[in-house]
């Protein structure tokens, strides 16, 4: 389950009356699925898939709140009492143990806002309190790095739309990528077919099982480093497109709760973008929403935007 602190603006529901009900399984599944909540811990973050409609995302200004951290004495204060810190890797990752996310204050927000800029990735252990503090304290503390974001097609927590759900269970209900591939790993970056895609997402874990089920993360700015500086040279000039369309298209088949909140856009990006607060180039280019590279023949598109 995830909670996304985003770029892109939340809108106020526009609800549209339903005629119909659209009925995702057995009444056999369902028992089942009844059966299975009433041992399950988070019952109350369980996905739903409501019909709310929503209208597009309009633009809105943002300032990355790890700019206001660099104006900081230092800038780092807020893993002063953490009790380990470990570099997963040179360059991505880093795991902190005795921080408590739940007492960071505005600057200390700020602060871990800027480190996830410099490190892309933050992992904090033992984390329970947060968890526990429930849907509404996870939207105050998204808040506070942007407008949330609610997902055009995935479940949510009943009544929190701006919440993102990662589920599976025993049954099939929420096991739709099975249903065409022989894998249900996807490299992606998120929504990046938003005209303002996420800047910070937070990514927390409820439960899984004791093996298997593992998120990946890679790095675009070491990604794009690796490359010769002449092909950079290149990518700099390109720009791609970035579809939401299919996506849509597959929850509308039935599939993923069958919902679309918000009808699906394409948009434009560089295919090598800067960061604004560290001006780290990254390369934005991933196969779930790439579609094309403008202004280059099919076959050439697609060395970015399938083999990346």
């Amino acid at each position: 389950m995830s909670t996304t602190t985003t770029q892109t603006v939340a809108q106020e529901s526009q609800s549209v009356p339903q005629a119909t009900t659209l009925k995702l399984r057995s009444e056999s599944s369902e028992q089942k699925d009844s059966e299975a909540s009433q041992e399950y811990r988070y019952v109350h973050l369980l996905p739903a898939f409501s019909q709310e409609r929503y209208p597009p995302l309009t633009p809105f200004d943002h300032v990355d709140p790890g700019s206001r951290a660099l104006a900081h004495a230092n800038p780092r204060a807020f893993l002063d009492n953490a009790t380990s810190i470990i570099e997963l890797t040179p360059n991505l990752g880093t795991e902190v143990h005795g921080i408590d996310l739940l007492s960071l204050d505005s600057d200390g927000r700020d602060q871990l806002a800027l480190e996830v800029a410099r490190r892309g990735l933050m992992v904090f252990i033992d984390q329970q309190a947060f968890i526990d503090a429930g849907p509404e304290s996870y939207l105050e503390w998204g808040r506070h790095f942007g407008r949330l974001h609610i997902h055009p097609t995935s479940g949510h927590p009943a009544n929190y739309p701006e919440i993102h759900l990662v589920y599976k269970d025993e049954n099939k209900s929420f096991n739709f990528e099975r249903d065409d591939s022989i894998t249900t790993s996807l490299w992606h970056s998120d929504v990046s077919y938003e005209l303002q895609p996420p800047g910070i997402t937070t990514f927390f874990l409820l439960a899984q099982p004791k093996t298997g089920g593992d998120t990946l993360f890679t790095s675009q700015v070491s990604t794009l480093k690796k490359l010769s500086p002449q092909f950079v040279a290149f990518l700099r000039t390109l720009k791609a497109v970035h579809s939401g369309v299919e996506q849509a298209e597959f929850s509308r088949s039935g599939k993923r709760g069958g919902v679309v909140r918000r009808e699906p856009v394409e948009h434009v990006h560089p295919v090598v973008r800067r960061h604004p607060v560290t001006g780290e180039e990254a390369l934005y280019v991933n196969r779930q929403f790439t579609r094309r590279i403008v202004g280059l023949k099919r076959e050439e598109s697609g060395k970015f935007t399938i083999q990346n």
